[in-house]
């Protein structure tokens, strides 16, 4: 990813998703770790947009009533407008939200949001991958009746969410299994869900639509330390005996500071543009992160992509006839 620039460097903590506005010319939107939602024009001048709050903010999305959408990992879903900010969801069927992550509205007005986990918040995400446990939810919110509904429950880590572009279906990301399900929306396959893609070269964080109808997808290069405690937590779940101690000081080792793992977990950089039959077109890497690490979205606008990242602090932009590719289909 040679060749990358750095928008607003310096002035961005952790913008971990990016929503491109194609009809106000590529104007850029970003949540970021300072409870802002911040943008930039399409001639480079950078705006304090909405002041939101809190430091879990994840990702965004726009509403056709012109306000945004927002998952705010610990409060849940939000609704920004000027001047003021509504929790339109912080439970479900009696349940809290513990973890919103990622948000999509579909033409009809209903919102698809995503919960990563039932057991641990954003700070202990780590947890949840060495427990290898699956509680992550896909849910629905009704703006008509404001009742919010558990789609799909059960997903590994669910991350990233996106509607495919006729509508027909749904895609949401389960990091920890490292595949995309797909839940059919229309036709008579609607309520049914199945595999999008699976054996990811990575863990997918977020997903957006390509107006071609393909996807790219973040992979989340998980480092062998991490992987070593998700093997010694899998293990303990299997040989309850002799392994529990070695679970039990493999949750004491990351417990303490999850945010400080953020570098080693995802070193360097990869996307994959996927075809909307599930299938890889190609992949981009940055392996060694010499450009950017932990890059947490991807977003392509008029032949560039717009990287987000949890740990850095600017947006990447890339020219597609400018990156290497790893594979290509």
């Amino acid at each position: 990813m040679q060749g990358l620039e750095k928008l607003g460097e310096g002035q961005l903590s952790g913008p971990e998703d990016v929503y491109v506005d194609a009809a106000a010319g590529g104007t850029l939107y970003m949540a970021t770790r300072d409870g802002w939602l911040q943008r930039m024009q399409p001639n480079g001048t950078w705006e304090r947009w909405r002041f939101v709050g809190g430091a879990g903010l994840l990702g965004i999305a726009p509403s056709a009533d012109d306000s945004m959408l927002v998952c705010d990992a610990y409060k849940g879903l939000l609704r920004v407008e000027e001047g003021r900010v509504t929790i339109l969801a912080s439970t479900v069927e009696g349940s809290p939200i513990r973890f919103a992550d990622t948000v999509i509205e579909a033409s009809d007005g209903t919102v698809y949001f995503s919960d990563g986990s039932t057991r641990f918040g954003f700070d202990r995400w780590i947890l949840d991958y060495m427990e290898a446990s699956s509680t992550g939810r896909l849910l629905k919110y009704d703006p008509g009746t404001g009742k919010v509904s558990v789609v799909l429950d059960n997903l590994a880590f669910a991350n990233g969410v996106a509607l495919s572009r006729d509508e027909t279906f749904l895609v949401v990301c389960e990091s920890w299994r490292f595949r995309c399900s797909k839940l059919w929306l229309k036709g008579v396959k609607a309520g049914q869900a199945e595999t999008f893609i699976d054996n990811l070269p990575g863990s997918p964080d977020n997903i957006h639509l390509v107006p071609d109808g393909s996807f790219w997808i973040v992979l989340i290069q998980q480092s062998l330390r991490i992987h070593g405690a998700r093997h010694a937590a899998e293990v303990a779940m299997d040989r309850p005996g002799h392994a529990l101690d070695l679970y039990q000081e493999s949750r004491l080792l990351f417990s303490g500071a999850p945010r400080h793992m953020l570098k080693e977990t995802g070193k360097g950089a990869m996307v994959a543009q996927v075809s909307e039959n599930g299938e890889i077109i190609r992949v981009l890497d940055d392996s060694q992160g010499k450009v950017i690490n932990f890059v947490t979205s991807v977003t392509e606008f008029d032949g560039d992509l717009y990287l987000g990242s949890l740990s850095m602090d600017f947006v990447g932009k890339i020219s597609l006839e400018k990156v290497t590719q790893v594979h290509e289909s």
